[in-house]
């Protein structure tokens, strides 16, 4: 779980520091920076897996994959920034399995991940360049000051108690020098604590990308967590296809591998000895397809259809009437909403879930339902974290009017862009920011929060009576939530629906 992420020079992000909950959702105009914090995410993401040059030319450059490394570091006229930095804080799985199968178990999960990276002229690809590793550190945040880094709502004596856990006195990654010569400390746990030393000038990859076995057990779940992170991009096409017997069960990032994963799902469900296996699954498919039919009204049932013949595991939807639907039949929004709904379903699913504009394709009216079922694939923040109640943590971005105002205060991130002033000279960067009296505002309370009249600026929002009907069928799962809607200065400057393109 991501908690805090500050970025420098990356694209139009400069001294950004963003605090993150279970459930946030960034909103702001096209172009102010949004989807670059989310490639932030997908570029610290990488780097647990690629070399530093492939991690970067995996990020997107305006839609597309990166061609050129410079088109990371933020641009003014014609000059570049020199240097890269992130900071992620962040919970960590309490154990795990490395790369031989062995069990690790984390010293302590509450940590901080420091990256800075240079550019530099690559002699044997002049045209690319390269990475430069300036700094990496991996370093613990004690449980006793947790309190004052968890600042979203949460129950500290049960949620956090399960989830911050641990103790330790010293750094697991560190940068120091040997002289002039910059270097990179892994620093092993348990008795003995082995360092293992490494120069940092022509080091390919972060030290933390290396970490894969239980001799370093808490900087292997750290990069376990950072490599679950993922950013969702639904595709309909990959949701409707069929799965193969053999075919592994794990939604993709597009969604592939709904048809395996749901009849995993529904097969491995525990039983009681009053419950036969077959009960079980079809008890489990009646409560995804309960969730789906608050997104279309006409679903008695869904199931997997097993073809025996051609070995092939293939989506049907049963409506009230008898008539079956095969996936390739269904619309997009639904295929998206039940690949959510099963995802939400998915124990084994954890870590950071992002979205892109998740009420695309979905019915306005549809929209509460859909973003009650986002705020419920995150964890449950007053119980406690187990197979019931994974870590696991939603983070979307939206343009949408319909959204911003169903969306609880406290999850509304503002995107904007704002003229900064760096080292003498005017640029544009991105500006996240929240609303008064929400936690965020809390926690840094000597940075201006942004006033609902100006929200709505950039928003236009929905008329009274029917924001009042659609938020009546939004009914979150902790005590009731102020939204953006509900305020006394946004009442009499909604539209309706039917206003909006």
């Amino acid at each position: 779980m991501l908690t805090r992420l500050k970025v420098s020079g990356f694209k139009n992000l400069v001294d950004v520091d963003v605090r993150f909950g279970p459930f946030t959702c960034v909103a702001g105009a096209n172009g102010v920076g949004k989807s670059n914090l989310f490639d932030a995410i997908r570029f610290l993401r990488a780097l647990t897996n690629e070399t530093m040059v492939n991690a970067a030319l995996s990020v997107r450059a305006g839609g597309e994959r990166s061609a050129d490394i410079r088109s990371l570091f933020h641009r003014i006229g014609d000059k570049f920034t020199k240097e890269i930095s992130f900071e992620a804080e962040m919970i960590i799985p309490s154990e795990g399995i490395d790369d031989l199968g062995q069990e690790a178990k984390a010293g302590i999960t509450f940590l901080r991940y420091t990256v800075v990276l240079a550019y530099r002229v690559d002699k044997g690809l002049p045209s690319l360049g390269s990475l430069e590793l300036i700094r990496e550190d991996l370093d613990y945040i004690k449980l006793s000051e947790a309190w004052r880094h968890l600042r979203f709502p949460h129950k500290a004596s049960i949620w956090r108690k399960s989830a911050v856990r641990g103790k330790r006195t010293s750094p697991f990654i560190s940068t120091g020098y040997q002289g002039e010569n910059r270097i990179i400390k892994l620093i092993q746990e348990g008795g003995g604590r082995k360092t293992k030393t490494v120069s940092a000038s022509n080091l390919p990859r972060t030290v933390l990308s290396t970490v894969n076995t239980i001799e370093n057990p808490t900087a292997l779940l750290a990069r376990r967590e950072m490599q679950s992170w993922q950013l969702l991009q639904l595709e309909p096409s990959s949701i409707r296809e069929p799965d193969r017997f053999i075919t592994h069960a794990g939604l993709g990032p597009d969604g592939s591998h709904l048809a395996a994963t749901l009849y995993y799902l529904a097969h491995s469900h525990k039983y009681t000895n009053h419950t036969s296996k077959d009960e079980a699954a079809v008890w489990f498919y009646d409560k995804v397809a309960a969730r789906l039919s608050e997104l279309i009204d006409d679903v008695y049932s869904i199931r997997i259809d097993r073809d025996e013949r051609r070995r092939l595991l293939t989506l049907e939807l049963t409506d009230h009437n008898g008539t079956v639907y095969p996936a390739h039949l269904l619309s997009d929004g639904t295929l998206r909403f039940l690949a959510l709904a099963v995802l939400e379903s998915d124990p084994k699913t954890s870590g950071l879930i992002c979205l892109e504009e998740p009420e695309d394709s979905i019915y306005p009216e549809r929209i509460p339902a859909l973003l009650q079922l986002l705020q419920d694939i995150a964890t449950d923040v007053k119980n406690q974290i187990g197979p019931s109640n994974p870590l696991r943590q939603v983070i979307v971005n939206t343009h949408s009017p319909a959204v911003v105002n169903l969306v609880p205060d406290d999850s509304l991130l503002v995107a904007e862009s704002k003229e900064i002033v760096q080292d003498g000279q005017k640029l544009k960067g991105a500006c996240f920011s929240w609303l008064f009296d929400t936690w965020r505002q809390k926690a840094a309370p000597d940075i201006n929060p942004v006033t609902r009249d100006k929200l709505l600026d950039h928003f236009t929002p929905l008329m009274t009576e029917d924001r009042h009907s659609i938020s009546q069928s939004i009914k979150l799962r902790h005590k009731k939530v102020r939204q953006v809607a509900d305020q006394p200065d946004s009442q009499l400057l909604l539209p309706s629906f039917s206003d909006m393109e």
